[in-house]
């Protein structure tokens, strides 16, 4: 017979740069109840949630707070206190509570982190990625009053330099327009944006507004305003033709502050 868990299972996912990173784990709720330093005591290991033990699973390789991790799944455990928290990231999943026996060979990362008091009363125990940028996230478990987040640091930029340098050994238009891109916001030599955005909108030919508009924003960001201006008029009578309004108004938005500085 099935009815409500009282700690209902859930899943949260993140892409973060190349990498998927999830966690699954079992959610209790308050209820009442004054949870850190009374239901979970101060001091004592904690399976960080309900039933089977939270787990994190990397895709890729990653580093967290400075410790490399390989991929793979890895129970969280954590021992609260006070102020600050120890998190173990541990290799044996298949644990109701904490281990009987704790292996320290199986830790694979253990961490000292600072807690941090929610604006907000959290009723129901929960984790989120915060603070996502193209290589990085917090891990944040936030639960009564308290809250900790977990640096994670994923392998981005050296996958996608990887990425580019087999591209680039047989490249079309898309994976000149991808490298440049990337270079682009990731702020790296501009010169070789310049030159591989170049390539990218004589291969594809005009009607591609979308590599147009990038060609625009790497002349742009190297100081090439009347190449700038030039690829944008381009971009816009081809996404004109195409029907892609989005693309026309993003291009008026750039010609008119680049007629400025023209």
């Amino acid at each position: 017979m099935k009815s409500p868990a009282p700690s209902p299972a859930a899943t949260v996912k993140q892409t973060v740069g190349l990498t998927e990173i999830s966690v699954e784990y079992s959610r209790p709720s308050a209820k009442g109840r004054t949870i850190f330093g009374d239901l979970v005591p101060f001091g004592e290991k904690w399976r960080t949630g309900a039933n089977k033990n939270s787990m994190v699973t990397f895709e890729h390789g990653v580093t967290v707070k400075g410790t490399e991790v390989p991929a793979g799944s890895y129970a969280i455990f954590t021992l609260p206190s006070e102020k600050s928290w120890t998190i173990y990231l541990y290799s044996d999943t298949e644990n109701w509570g904490t281990p009987e026996i704790w292996d320290e060979t199986k830790v694979a990362a253990q961490l000292v982190i600072n807690s941090m008091p929610c604006a907000d009363k959290i009723e129901t125990m929960r984790f989120s990625f915060e603070n996502i940028t193209n290589s990085s996230t917090d891990l944040v478990l936030a639960w009564e009053n308290t809250s900790i987040a977990i640096p994670i640091v994923t392998k981005a930029d050296e996958m996608t330099m990887e990425n580019i340098t087999k591209a680039l050994a047989g490249p079309g238009y898309n994976e000149f327009y991808q490298a440049a891109k990337y270079y682009r916001t990731e702020g790296k030599d501009m010169a070789k944006a310049k030159e591989w955005i170049t390539k990218a909108a004589d291969l594809a030919g005009p009607d591609k507004y979308w590599v147009l508009r990038e060609k625009s924003l790497v002349y742009a960001a190297s100081g090439d305003v009347k190449g700038a201006i030039a690829a944008a008029n381009a971009s816009k009578a081809s996404a004109e033709k195409a029907g892609n309004m989005d693309y026309v108004r993003m291009n008026d938005t750039s010609l008119k502050e680049w007629m400025k500085k023209k």
